[in-house]
């Protein structure tokens, strides 16, 4: 593809809400299987996944030509890490414990090349796949998103949103539930009490308030449609581990439970 060959529309624009898988396991061929399921875009977890670099560019390889977006939560605030997956050729980074305003700023820098930001100039696979006219392109074509997630976090967040070059912010349910109750309750997603649902609908109004994008980790598909009714623009739907946990475990119910009638029926009658 030649500069005059790139795109102008961003794989982003397209009508919401998003619906996100999202990947904890270092494999490509699952993550490929995931993202032919129907989803809009799909979520390589570099932080609380057990997948390394060279893994998630396979992962990302593996999207490619399936009609995702492409993302990845790194690890943390880090530039380098950031520039590597974008180089790899994601199309979107998730970020965790974002509290500042400053904070904000260094990932929007981290994200976009000069005179916006201070990405350093290297896009190795995300050039071959979207030409010369990268540099330009990307500042359409790349979103950055900074977790809500702390305390400290979520009283900075109209600051955070308010942070030029910043395209949204990401709930993160388990750390925010700790952050903001202690151990009142037990870490989590799919938060239904009283406090905490207010909390995240608040996350909702600053993000709505400043024009961009508000996401959040579900675990339940009813939920994270209530969470998509509710005016989030991205909700992720479980996880390929959750959803394998979830349909084996499942299974193994289902088959013991034969087991036991099977064993029932063949019983002799006392009577």
């Amino acid at each position: 593809m030649t500069a005059a060959e790139v795109p102008t529309a961003s794989p982003w624009d397209r009508p919401g809400p998003l619906l996100n898988a999202w990947l904890s396991l270092p494999c490509a061929v699952s993550a490929e299987a995931m993202a032919r399921q129907g989803f809009d875009c799909v979520t390589v977890d570099l932080q609380h996944g057990v997948t390394g670099y060279e893994t998630g560019v396979a992962m990302l390889q593996a999207l490619g030509g399936t009609g995702v977006i492409p993302v990845v939560r790194v690890p943390a605030l880090d530039a380098a890490w950031i520039g590597r997956v974008l180089d790899a050729g994601a199309l979107g980074v998730i970020v965790p414990l974002i509290e500042t305003p400053a904070q904000a700023a260094a990932l929007v820098a981290a994200v976009r090349y000069p005179p916006f930001g201070t990405r350093s100039y290297g896009p190795t696979r995300a050039a071959l796949l979207h030409g010369e006219g990268y540099r330009d392109w990307s500042d359409r074509g790349v979103k950055c998103l900074a977790m809500i997630e702390t305390r400290t976090g979520f009283g900075n967040r109209d600051a955070i949103l308010a942070t030029p070059g910043l395209d949204g912010v990401y709930v993160g349910p388990s750390d925010l539930t700790l952050g903001l109750t202690g151990r009142a309750h037990r870490p989590g997603l799919d938060r239904t009490e009283p406090g905490m649902e207010a909390a995240i609908l608040a996350i909702r109004d600053s993000a709505r308030a400043a024009g961009k994008l508000a996401g959040i980790q579900c675990a339940d598909a009813g939920y994270a449609r209530r969470m998509a009714d509710e005016g989030f623009g991205l909700v992720t739907l479980g996880s390929d581990l959750r959803n394998m946990l979830r349909a084996t475990a499942a299974d193994v119910a289902a088959f013991r439970a034969g087991a036991e009638r099977a064993r029932s029926e063949a019983a002799p009658s006392v009577y």
